[in-house]
């Protein structure tokens, strides 16, 4: 009775205000939190109190609680997140914070002595972006443990992710926010505990589902939006204004606030979109509402539904540009509209990135600490496949008359030229990747071997597996085991043992192992079968011109080797003189294959993965061989060319 008499009043706030998104909640709803909070654009500060409760799913007593001060990252260079040298404070006014001035639990223990700061991953005293509270009485199963806090959050600058830079506001972890605890059996864990990482600089989040009621009072200059639904707005009379918002099964909350931002407005079936931008980024408005819809669209058809009626653009000032590329489920952030040629779409390209964080962080909310392939890797994919079928008939990134080149191409590119793609696995947690092999290996070669899969098993295949993926593990916390065993069902009731009882050796290798894949093409030779001319028993035979003329059989030999670690099924096309063409096919396991011909016919050229499915190989230049080279250099020139053109956009990129 006293649960359910506590979640009664909990609810209070909600049922005040008449406000609620959804009939029927999404997801468990484990966490929530009521937020009341001002900004102060002197001390650039978000103040306030805050009651954040958590309910306690498990089958035992829990005797503590931990909490992420994610702001705490830029409280010194000697955080985890700093120390590595890539942030440092904009003068002595721009470090960060999240402090607890005051913390009582609901039966009003008083829980500030209780408070100590952990480094459950590498020991660094120095870091205060985790904090782990022992309470005073145990939460038990089915029970709610309610913290009110009393808190200030100084924002740094310059902005990564979070922050401020003159009057331009980005404001994303920025309150004290509870980890995930987990049971045993989930994610594959083996005892109940709660998973709460610090935050490192390439780390991203994992957080539970939440309501969120969240107000803010601010100056009436500025102009804002957030993750939730707009509840009221109210002038106070004295040159500020407080905004309430809401959400509902979220994993984050973030706003923005600048008094320059333009605002659009735009809807799709039941959702309505909202993008905040520079004067610059208005004039191309509709590029962004282009892209968002066309990610909508997708997505909607291939994986599944976008739940929510409301989402929210942020085209960030160049002033804000350090809060570019970012997600935060209902609410994400783009970079350089209206600051980009027409012909590039490299901000459309973020816009469609972002937003499919929607799904693949929010919807399918995954631990981005420990298997960031899962979210970033996952969404890369999706994101080339939506901008290459978006625009430039394939070539998503630029389509000119002698350049063209595919959204894929681009991160195919930034995983093949990476002279440390064999420097460790792809499922190491964010933080632990060596020798700045993050980027590449989260993103690019996730999505490569996504790619390459799709190219064996097929589109439909492939849309089929996420829309099961979806149907499974939406609202809740699949893993990269749980996604493998969606492949495994979906392969193997469509496509029998094609590929094996499993496929497990498929991800041993591009997911779990280091090795690459190359197959290459080491000659072609046609020998004529001719009729017979030597020494029979001592005796010389003569023969006469004649004889070798009227020979018109052929030996045709296709010389093919696995020059890389990586065994995956090849297809070869084997092109004759008489215009005839076979498709072979190879398991690719053996070191190398020879295919023979014999008949009237000789092969001219023959080119391995002729429909390019396998974006894993890394040199596709040695796929072809042809008897009667052409253009060699020039073309060699042109792939050089690509390669440099890749890089000036990865420069641009944020």
């Amino acid at each position: 009775m006293k649960r359910y008499l506590f979640l009664l009043l909990l609810s209070l706030p909600a049922m005040i205000s008449a406000q609620t998104i959804f009939d029927r909640p999404l997801s468990d709803r484990i966490t929530g939190y009521d937020i009341t909070s001002i900004l102060d654009p002197v001390r650039h500060t978000v103040t306030g109190e805050m009651t954040a409760w958590w309910v306690n799913k498990s089958d035992k007593p829990v005797n503590d609680a931990m909490l992420h001060m994610y702001l705490n990252a830029f409280s010194s260079n000697k955080s985890s997140f700093a120390s590595d040298g890539q942030w440092s404070p904009a003068g002595d006014e721009g470090w960060g914070y999240v402090m607890i001035k005051s913390i009582v639990d609901g039966h009003a223990n008083d829980l500030k002595n209780a408070m100590r700061f952990v480094s459950p991953d590498d020991g660094n005293i120095y870091d205060r972006t985790v904090l782990q509270i022992t309470l005073p009485v145990p939460v038990m199963p089915g029970d709610t443990l309610k913290l009110r806090i009393v808190y200030e959050s100084k924002l740094p600058s310059p902005i990564i992710r979070t922050g401020y830079n003159e009057d331009f506001y980005f404001i994303g972890q920025w309150f004290p926010k509870f980890g995930v605890y987990e049971t045993a059996g989930m994610r594959q864990r083996e005892a109940d505990g709660w998973n709460c990482h610090q935050f490192h600089p390439h780390s991203e989040f994992y957080s539970d589902y939440s309501v969120y009621n969240v107000s803010v009072t601010m100056p009436v200059e500025f102009v804002v939006s957030s993750g939730g639904i707009l509840i009221e707005e109210t002038d106070n009379g004295d040159s500020t204004k407080t905004i309430k918002w809401r959400a509902e099964d979220i994993v984050d909350f973030a706003w923005t606030a600048w008094p320059g931002y333009q605002v659009a407005k735009k809807k799709w079936r039941g959702v309505d979109i909202t993008l905040l931008t520079s004067e610059k980024g208005f004039k191309v408005a509709d590029n962004q509402f282009t892209a968002a819809i066309n990610a909508l669209e997708y997505l909607d058809a291939r994986v599944g539904p976008y739940p929510w009626p409301h989402l929210t653009v942020v085209d960030p000032p160049v002033t804000g540009s350090g809060a570019g590329g970012m997600e935060y489920t209902t609410l994400f952030t783009s970079a350089g509209g209206g600051m980009v040629p027409s012909f590039l779409k490299m901000s459309e390209s973020v816009t469609v990135h972002e937003f499919g964080h929607a799904y693949f962080m929010g919807i399918l909310a995954s631990n981005e600490f420990e298997e960031p392939w899962l979210d970033e890797g996952v969404n890369s994919y999706w994101e080339q496949r939506i901008v290459d079928a978006s625009y430039g008939d394939g070539y998503g990134c630029f389509n000119l008359p002698f350049l063209k080149l595919s959204d894929s191409d681009q991160g195919r590119t930034s995983y093949i030229s990476n002279p440390s793609k064999q420097s460790a696995t792809n499922d190491l947690p964010s933080w632990m990747y060596p020798h700045d092999t993050y980027d590449m290996m989260s993103y690019s070669k996730t999505a490569v071997w996504l790619h390459t899969l799709e190219g064996l098993i097929g589109t439909q295949t492939m849309d089929n597996i996420f829309r099961e993926y979806y149907r499974r593990w939406a609202f809740r916390h699949p893993s990269g085991r749980d996604f493998i065993a969606v492949v495994n069902d979906v392969v193997k009731n469509e496509l029998g043992d094609r590929y094996g009882e499993n496929m497990n050796w498929y991800f041993d290798q591009v997911l779990y192992g280091n090795e690459i894949c190359d197959y290459r093409l080491s000659g072609i030779k046609n020998h004529k079968i001719r009729s017979y001319s030597g020494i029979v028993d001592g005796d010389s035979v003569t023969f006469k011109r004649s004889d070798r003329s009227g020979d018109t059989t052929y030996l045709s030999t296709v010389s093919i080797e696995r020059a890389g670690g990586i065994m995956l099924p090849v297809k070869v096309l084997v092109h004759f003189d008489n215009g005839d063409e076979k498709t072979e096919e190879w398991d690719g396991k053996a070191r190398y294959k020879d295919f023979e011909y014999t008949g009237t016919r000789q092969v001219t050229w023959a080119k391995i993965d002729p429909f390019d499915e396998i974006d894993l190989d890394v040199n596709r230049i040695n796929n072809s061989w042809t008897e009667n080279p052409r253009f060699t250099a020039a073309r060699r020139m042109t792939d050089k060319f690509v390669y440099l053109m890749q890089m000036m956009i990865s420069i641009l990129t944020i």
